[in-house]
């Protein structure tokens, strides 16, 4: 009987071969607890057989009885040679290098975690990294990444987007473990919606993803790994207030309901009911709002039998106000006596992930997973009005083996996906429904030395995207040692939500255009796209002090593009692309450990995003060509208590950003070519008296950077000229706030 077995934890436990194998967990101490420690090499000694620990730290090769002494390692704890006399289940606790010096032990405590051997360019933010601000949203977890750009918040709605490779969020994939998450509806808020406690870990690709997770990937991939039931705190609380009288308050409940079964509840609450209005502008710095986000997840694990699963069941009602002070929704909502918005979002979703792994065979593996989500957004914005209806499945089923031995892995399935789009549009009502089948093909090879790639392709009918295949290919070269050389190339597809993913465009007087007609999505073609990208990661020794620098470059070329054009300031009009339309990303990152428990990450990053406008190739508006990251961290000893300080500081600088034209506004309502130049500098401090309690204090934006007038024409956000969508830096200012976290193991 064919059992299934969760998809992300089936993919990482297929490290073996057709001959006997031998399985096991390889650990690390981490605060007096036993953790699975992933990317651990595992192999025979005087053989090229071996595998990497997964993320669960589970690992599987073939056995053999000339087969005795297996070596297990990783960079900052001791290199173990276990004999072996007999295939039985291996479980062993890696303890940190006494011989090492004191950066190689600071390497083990990274909170960002870089491969040297995956094919593709992706590395891991652990909480350790979420930690370091006190992130309470998904948003707000990229703070401290130099990889990911988050804007800054919108004057209207206060949300925060995020980009990679210059690239908006859309062309991102999103993920919570594998499944495509903030889409569709979900576009523009839908970061906020994921509470930063209930991330685990937080994986990032750059450049295409895997064709195992669709065909929409362009810039990137994000995949949020959630905390488990089995794993999580038995009880965890993180209260958080801030100056701005911000209060949020995150509750875990796990319990373990059998020796299989395991649960857990997870409770997010967050309200702001404090009018702030620093500018003297008359409109909120920052909505007032209320959100309530309540998870139940259900984990069902049987190792004999190969059988793991998840449930997560989730309900969000999120609600905010914004616009000018004196605005009361029940009076003057549909009125011209004060201009305001409320966006009411409503959100109920059930996934499942369910798998098996043969145990007789356990290179052979089977994954199913499904989702569906039913959201609901009523908004208006002054006198626009926007609501949308999106009701969204899919399911992927995942079949995974090896060719040979370990070293040629293969994965291959299908895909269903379904979505009913019903908006409303001012007095204009946009129904349509998406729907595509699709299978793949995965080929991935790793010798654990010298190469590596995964190479893939699928192929998807969809009823308004038409018949087409993606390729993928991500390429790891070693030339010498600590060395990855990696490349990539792929290609993406998506249709793009304009009235979901522009939201901030209702916040303006600008008449909205649509000037195509002929293709299916709102009249418009499908979004196509290569990305093509080269990476170069390097660590070595700095004055006996463990350091690395990665290189990246990566370039995106647009086929087709439903391009959003700002220049005439009364309209935003969107049209296909006609002409080129490309974004060039060049980053470098140093990282150093300067002395014992103090880091230094340093990022330099260019920008080059031109698009063929219907007035001329022109700069993407508002993205500066040039950026500046810097962030230390430093921690004290852990006491026999489990006592400790940390702290944690984080600069960034932008480079001057081009402005959509107002050439043609009366000069009175004109703003500048270009914006200035901005620098912002976040803190925090955190005291932990034990590994059941701590408290954090910390600021955003300390040095009280602001935009002074981020509307333009405030006092008549009913004329013609009214704009909100000039936001190049902070509004509010500086922002500080304090927390406390208190877990029970």
């Amino acid at each position: 009987m064919k059992r299934i077995l969760l998809i992300n934890i089936m993919f990482l436990s297929l490290i073996t071969s057709a001959q006997d194998q031998l399985k096991g967990i390889v650990l690390e101490t981490s605060s007096t607890k036993e953790m699975p420690l992933s990317g651990a090499n595992v192999y025979w000694l005087g053989s090229s057989i071996g595998a990497i620990t997964n993320e669960d730290g589970t690992f599987s090769l073939p056995y053999k009885f000339s087969y005795n002494a297996l070596v297990i390692s990783y960079v900052g704890f001791k290199t173990d040679t276990l004999t072996i006399n007999e295939n039985k289940y291996i479980k062993h606790v890696l303890q940190a290098s006494e011989e090492l010096d004191a950066v190689e032990i600071t390497s083990r405590n990274q909170a960002t975690r870089k491969s040297y051997l995956k094919a593709a360019n992706t590395f891991t933010v652990t909480s350790d990294e979420l930690l370091k601000a006190a992130c309470c949203n998904l948003a707000e977890s990229f703070e401290t990444n130099p990889s990911i750009d988050v804007n800054f918040s919108d004057a209207i709605s206060g949300s925060k987007q995020i980009k990679m490779l210059g690239l908006n969020s859309p062309y991102i994939l999103i993920a919570t473990e594998n499944i495509p998450a903030i889409r569709g509806a979900s576009q523009a808020y839908g970061l906020s919606f994921i509470p930063g406690t209930w991330v685990e870990s937080i994986q990032i690709t750059k450049g295409t993803g895997s064709v195992v997770n669709g065909f929409e990937s362009i810039a990137g991939q994000i995949n949020a790994e959630m905390v488990k039931p089995s794993t999580d705190d038995k009880l965890f609380v993180n209260l958080y207030g801030a100056s701005s009288e911000r209060l949020e308050l995150n509750t875990h409940i796990n319990t373990e309901v059998s020796d299989k079964w395991s649960t857990g509840l997870y409770i997010h609450g967050n309200t702001h009911q404090e009018k702030h209005d620093v500018n003297n502008d008359g409109f909120l710095d920052m909505p007032i709002y209320n959100q309530i986000n309540v998870m139940n997840r259900w984990q069902y694990t049987n190792p004999e039998k190969g059988v793991v699963s998840f449930i997560n069941l989730r309900y969000l009602n999120d609600e905010k106000q914004a616009g000018q002070l004196s605005f009361d929704p029940d009076r003057d909502k549909g009125t011209t006596n004060f201009w305001g918005s409320e966006i009411n979002t409503e959100r109920f979703e059930v996934t499942t992930k369910l798998g098996y792994v043969n145990p007789e065979i356990p290179y052979q593996s089977l994954g199913f997973q499904t989702a569906f989500s039913h959201h609901q957004q009523d908004s208006y914005f002054g006198l626009n009005i926007y609501d949308i209806k999106h009701n969204s499945f899919y399911s992927n089923l995942v079949y995974n083996s090896i060719i040979s031995d370990s070293r040629h892995k293969i994965k291959t399935g299908l895909s269903v996906t379904y979505d009913h789009y019903d908006e409303l549009v001012n007095t204009t009502i946009y129904e349509r429904t998406e729907n595509s089948v699709g299978g793949f093909f995965e080929y991935a090879f790793d010798n654990l030395d010298k190469l590596s790639l995964t190479t893939g392709v699928r192929v998807d009918q969809h009823n308004r995207l038409g018949f087409f295949v993606t390729p993928r290919l991500h390429v790891r070269y070693t030339p010498w040692e600590k060395s990855a050389l990696r490349a990539s190339i792929g290609r993406g597809k998506r249709s793009a939500n304009i009235f979901a993913e522009n939201q901030n465009m209702f916040s303006s007087s600008r008449q909205i255009n649509i000037l195509n007609s002929n293709g299916k999505i709102y009249g418009l073609d499908p979004e196509i796209a290569w990305n093509y990208g080269v990476s170069y990661l390097q660590g070595f020794n700095l004055f006996d002090r463990k350091a690395d620098v990665t290189f990246d470059f990566y370039r995106t070329d647009f086929q087709n593009q439903v391009v959003v054009d700002w220049e005439n300031p009364y309209e935003v009009n969107f049209y296909n692309l006609e002409g080129d339309s490309y974004a060039n990303s060049f980053q470098f990152e140093f990282n150093y450990n300067v002395f014992e428990h103090f880091d230094l990450r340093m990022a330099y990053k260019y920008y080059d995003i031109q698009t063929d406008y219907n007035s001329g190739q022109l700069e993407k508006p508002l993205v500066p060509k040039h950026r500046l990251f810097a962030n230390t961290s430093y921690e004290t000893e852990v006491s026999s208590n489990g006592a400790q300080w940390k702290f944690d500081a984080t600069y960034n600088w932008l480079s001057s950003q081009r402005f959509p034209s107002t050439d043609i506004s009366a000069p009175q309502f004109q703003v500048a070519d270009r914006t200035p130049t901005i620098g912002t500098l976040n803190l925090q401090v955190t005291k932990v008296f034990s590994p059941k309690f701590e408290v954090y204090l910390g600021g955003e934006n300390v040095t009280n950077v602001r935009q002074d007038n981020p509307v333009i024409s405030p006092d008549n956000p009913f004329g013609s000229n009214f704009d909100s969508n000039f936001v190049y830096g902070p509004i509010y200012g500086s922002m500080y706030y304090a927390g406390l976290r208190f877990r029970i193991k």
